[in-house]
């Protein structure tokens, strides 16, 4: 079976299986029996395959390598080098030509950036690497947390001109609450701007005595192509930008700073192994196997963070790199293990029974849904059955690929700790687990961070609203951090997702890929009502028209509901005490929070209790649509206390009106107040640019709650209105230069000051007389 297929361009020196495109068809070539290699001249025939066959990689042959950073830090150009070191591509990529492996899409060609994670593999020393390019920016951390997830390390890659920036901070905080261990790569150390000191400064200040130097540069800048490795003690120089490289001893000038460089390393490998750090008191030495074992038990625990050089650019020290992942780096079985829905660790082994977990689903032109998991544990082959634990269907895996970018290359065999993918999956989505025969358990679900950004959705043509909702179904499968929903009380379609260029993407891909006009509008915003004091009301339905009449009439109170408060005993009405005696009483908790209770303090038979449901029901209604602006009512407590009825022409209908305009009536006369959601907000800002965004956040009523810092950023903790966080990452950016983010949560439901209140009930109006 072809596993593997390369194209390329005029005559080759290839290897036993060599095919052609020769006239449309394909045609095979084969050398001599006794021939390794053989020289092909054709002049007829340009483009050549050469196919190759794809091993089965054990798990101890597999490194999960995600590729984590800031926008601009070079992550895609280091999954070019690594590529191009393993022999998956034969020449590499560059943003500016469009062409990288990662960014395949048109939007990430467009943009010059990694917008969605993207899968990649290279075989290098005889193992398997499987690498994961993810996106920088934190509107698209969706990708950065499914990649993460199916990772067992971690490469930080940081700029080397700007050191830690926000991006680093926030995909560092998203390993640490994952427990994933972190490669430090400093990268763009080519650049004129390249500071490899300051770089590291800030490294030590985010990570403190943890991170540790592997690697240091000798002429980091325009020239940068030497390092020192602290671990071989050797100089490597490379030449140009072919990766080639040359060993050289270290220069006399070099020797002292690698010399104690290399003894804090091993210092720090013997701290992680009892046996190893008696060892090191001992000789004042580890041999260079200790040291591995050391570094490795120390990494994966979280204790070194070791620091390498590179440029991805220019393939400098990316072949070093790779050499110590596969070496000390952890492979699946030795990483921490997964938990299933019972809690149990589940084990990393081939031998064990098959369970997958589905981290990313894409839909690709031609293709349909494409579904990338991880072998948790077992082996998958083609042909195979498994049942979804999630929703207890039978799915085949009717093909097995292994995947770079867009190219999907077919295999029979993945063995735990794998990645791989595969196509038509009929029940199953992100987050699914699919098992083999004996298990049925399902894995821990993917976290991802809270909406910071919304806004309301609506196609241009009204009859395209049904194929919109059904695209929006289709991004949210592949993007789970796009949430959509089709609220009754805005009457609007929200989408929410992590910034304005996150949905801005969104709306890019209905546009230009589903051909669908669609446009953003300002989202309404879940207003609540309530009261502040007690007011009565009594109302009389009454109507006759021939036959049988309607007449019903409620006498009710109305007043704030305070969790824990005693039951009513008496009122004062109209000046007058009267004394209420509760019959029975009803706690309806709400399904947009808060509660009503709802009191039956009839006595003397004045309405018949047949007819308090129906009452009930009215007061419900008026609930559901507050008399103020149409909002939700809520946190009440309502006392039926009096009334009268007929006895022909009184019926529900009657009551349910009686009940609804008592309670309206009431409402108006109970000091009414709107209220309006407030969310917790964290904003991670540089120092520089702390004063704007103070400035700024005071401007939309925010309440700063208290201000700190960490790891090289201040952070403020504030409660803001949801009204006035409309575009607020959009702004946040443009204060900051983007060096800033912000995160955000629902609090509580609070009144509006009396101006705002004043507005909204004008804008209500305005908008009924419109209707």
């Amino acid at each position: 079976m072809i596993q593997k297929i390369t194209i390329f361009e005029g005559n080759q020196k290839t290897g036993c299986a060599i095919w052609h495109v020769y006239r449309d068809k394909l045609q095979q070539v084969t050398p001599p029996d006794n021939a390794q290699h053989c020289n092909l001249k054709l002049t007829d025939v340009k483009p050549l395959i050469r196919v190759t066959r794809m091993k089965t990689y054990s798990t101890d042959q597999i490194r999960n390598v995600a590729l984590l950073g800031n926008t601009g830090s070079g992550k895609t150009l280091l999954a070019e080098s690594m590529m191009f070191e393993g022999k998956v591509i034969e020449r590499k990529g560059t943003i500016e030509g469009k062409n990288t492996v990662s960014d395949y899409s048109e939007i990430e060609q467009q943009n010059q950036r990694s917008i969605f994670s993207t899968i990649l593999y290279t075989e290098f020393n005889d193992r398997k690497l499987n690498i994961i390019d993810t996106p920088g920016s934190d509107d698209f951390v969706g990708g950065v947390i499914t990649s993460m997830y199916a990772a067992d390390i971690m490469v930080m890659v940081i700029n080397g001109q700007y050191g830690v920036e926000v991006g680093t901070e926030i995909f560092n905080r998203h390993a640490e609450r994952m427990n994933k261990p972190l490669i430090l790569a400093i990268n763009q150390l080519d650049h004129e701007k390249a500071n490899f000191d300051q770089t590291l400064d800030s490294l030590k200040h985010v990570y403190g005595s943890k991170v540790v130097l592997a690697q240091y540069p000798v002429n980091a800048g325009p020239d940068f192509d030497s390092f020192i490795d602290v671990i071989t003690m050797k100089m490597y120089k490379f030449k140009g930008d072919t990766g080639i490289r040359e060993e050289f001893p270290i220069p006399d000038t070099e020797a002292d700073r690698a010399a104690e460089l290399h003894n804090a390393l091993v210092e720090s490998a013997a701290e992680n192994d009892e046996s190893l750090m008696e060892k090191f008191f001992e000789q004042g030495s580890l041999s260079e196997d200790e040291m591995r074992a050391g570094l490795s038990v120390g990494i994966r625990n979280r204790q070194i963070f070791p620091v390498f050089c590179v440029s991805g650019k220019r393939n400098i020290g990316t072949k070093r790199m790779m050499d110590f992942i596969l070496n000390v780096g952890s492979n699946p079985a030795l990483a921490p293990m997964h938990k299933n829905n019972n809690n149990s660790p589940i084990k990393c082994e081939a031998s064990a029974p098959t369970s997958l977990f589905i981290f990313k689903s894409s839909i690709e032109p031609h293709i349909g849904e494409i579904s990338y998991f991880r072998v948790m544990s077992g082996k998958v082959t083609e042909g195979m059955d498994l049942t979804n634990a999630n929703n207890s269907t039978k799915e085949r895996i009717a093909q097995l690929f292994v995947v770079a970018g867009k190219n999907r290359n077919k295999v029979t065999e993945l063995a735990a700790g794998d990645i791989g993918a595969t196509v038509k999956l009929k029940n199953t989505k992100t987050n699914h687990t699919l098992c083999g025969a004996g298990l049925d358990f399902t894995f821990d679900s993917m976290e991802f961070p809270n909406a910071k950004f919304r806004t309301a959705i609506r196609p241009k043509n009204e009859a395209d609203t049904e194929k919109m909702s059904e695209l929006l179904h289709k991004a949210h499968q592949e993007d789970p951090t796009i949430l959509v929903e089709h609220s009754k009380e805005l009457k609007q379609i929200i989408v929410s997702g992590q910034g304005e260029h996150h949905l801005n993407t969104l709306k890019w891909q209905l546009t230009n890929l589903n051909k669908l006009d669609i446009e953003f509008i300002p989202p309404r915003i879940s207003y609540r009502e309530t009261i502040t004091k007690i007011a009565a009301a009594d109302y009389r339905h009454k109507k006759q028209s021939g036959g049988a009449g309607q007449f019903g009439e409620v006498h009710i109170v109305i007043e704030p509901h305070v969790e824990g408060a005693p039951d009513p005993t008496k009122y004062k009405i109209a000046g007058k005490e009267v004394n209420i005696s509760v019959r029975g009483k009803e706690e309806i908790p709400l399904e947009w929070g808060g509660k009503l209770v709802f009191y039956n303090c009839i006595v003397g038979g004045a309405i018949d209790a047949r007819f308090l449901p129906a009452i009930l029901k009215g007061i419900m209604e008026k609930m559901e649509e507050g008399p103020l602006t149409g909002s939700y009512a809520r946190d009440i407590r309502v006392a039926v206390y009096d009334g009268k009825m007929h006895p022909v022409d009184s019926n529900e209908i009657s009551f349910k009106l009686a009940g609804r305009n008592a309670f309206k009536t009431a409402f108006k006369e109970a000091g009414p107040k709107i209220m309006e959601p407030v969310y917790d907000v964290e904003v991670l800002v540089p120092s520089d640019r702390m004063g704007d965004v103070m400035s700024d956040l005071q401007n939309r009523r925010a309440i700063i709650m208290g201000m700190g810092s960490v790891k090289g950023f201040e952070v403020i903790n504030a409660k803001v209105p949801l009204a006035e966080l409309n575009k607020y990452s959009t702004a946040l950016s443009s204060l900051t230069s983007g060096r800033a983010t912000y995160n955000m949560k629902f609090s509580a439901y609070e009144q509006v000051p009396s101006d705002v209140q004043e507005k909204l009930l004008k804008a209500y109006e305005a908008e009924e007389v419109e209707e």
